[in-house]
C-alpha cells in the first residue's frame, strides 16, 4: 500500500520530472492519489500540455525541447517513482513478444482541470533479452525515453539526408543504458534510435509529441548496417516493420 503524501512531498518527488506526469495515468487508474493530489497533478499536466503546444506552434524549437526534457529527466528519483506507480503490479503477468517490444498502456480517467486531449502520448516498452526496439527514424515527432528497469545497448544516429530508398545517417551514440538513464529524439538531433535489451524483462518508458508541424508523422524503419560512405556516414536501406523485426527484433 502506498504511503500518504503531503503536498510538499508530492511537489518534491512527483512534480519534479516530465516522466512523472506521464506515469500518473497508472496512479490514477489505481485510485492511488487523493482528490487533492489529482487536482495538483491535473494543473501540472495542463501546463505541460501548453508547453507541448508551444513546441508545435514553434514558440519552442525541437532542440530546446530536447534540452529541457533531459534536464527534467535528470531530476528523476527512479526508485521513488517505481513505488508511486506500483511498477510490480503494472508489469506482473505480462507475456513479452518473441520479436520486438510489448507496449503497455494505462487509461487516464477524467480529472477536473485536466485537458481531455493531451498533446503528449506515452507507452511503456517491455522486452526480453536480445529483443529490440528496432532501428527507426521519426518523421515530424519529438520523443523521449527513460530506462525503468534492466539494461540496454542504445544506439542513436543523426539523419542527414533522405533518398527514395535509403537514409543517409551517421552514428552519434552507442553505449549501455541502465535504470534512470534517458535520451531524446527530434527531427533535428539523434533522429534514429535502436535499443536492444541486455537482460530479461527490461522496460523503457517513452513519451512522444506527434505532428510537431503540419504533415505526415510516424516511424521510418531502416537497416543501419548499410553501405559505409565518406565521413563516417552510412547509406541505410529503408525497410518495413516486418523486415525490421525479422532482422533486429
Amino acid at each position: 500500500m502506498l504511503p500518504a503524501l503531503t503536498r510538499r512531498d508530492f511537489h518534491q518527488h512527483t512534480l519534479g520530472s516530465l516522466l512523472t506526469w506521464s506515469l500518473l495515468e497508472t496512479l490514477f487508474s489505481g485510485e492511488a492519489f487523493s482528490k487533492e493530489v489529482k487536482a495538483i497533478a491535473a494543473k501540472w499536466l495542463a501546463e505541460l500540455n501548453a508547453m507541448s503546444q508551444d513546441l508545435k506552434a514553434k514558440k519552442l524549437d525541437q532542440i530546446q525541447w530536447q534540452k529541457q526534457v533531459e534536464q527534467l529527466y535528470a531530476t528523476v528519483d527512479l526508485p521513488e517513482l517505481l513505488k508511486f506507480i506500483d511498477f510490480e503490479k503494472l508489469t506482473s503477468n505480462i507475456k513479452t513478444k518473441d520479436r520486438g517490444e510489448l507496449s503497455l498502456r494505462a487509461k487516464l480517467p477524467s480529472v477536473e482541470g485536466l485537458p481531455t486531449n493531451l498533446v503528449f502520448g506515452h507507452q511503456v516498452f517491455a522486452l526480453d533479452k536480445e529483443r529490440s526496439v528496432v532501428p527507426h527514424g521519426h518523421d515530424n515527432m519529438a520523443t523521449a525515453f527513460i530506462i525503468l528497469q534492466g539494461d540496454f545497448r542504445g544506439r542513436h544516429y543523426d539523419r542527414l539526408e533522405d533518398e527514395p530508398a535509403h537514409m543517409i545517417i551517421t552514428p552519434t551514440i552507442d553505449r549501455n543504458f541502465g535504470p534512470g538513464e534517458y535520451s531524446t529524439i527530434s527531427d533535428m538531433k539523434d533522429n534514429v534510435h535502436w535499443f536492444q535489451a541486455n537482460c530479461d524483462r527490461a522496460f523503457i518508458f517513452n513519451i512522444h509529441v506527434m505532428s510537431v508541424k503540419p504533415g505526415r508523422t510516424g516511424r521510418i524503419y531502416i537497416d543501419p548496417n548499410g553501405e559505409k560512405i565518406s565521413g563516417g556516414r552510412v547509406r541505410a536501406r529503408k525497410i518495413d516493420h516486418t523486415e525490421a523485426n525479422k532482422l533486429y527484433g
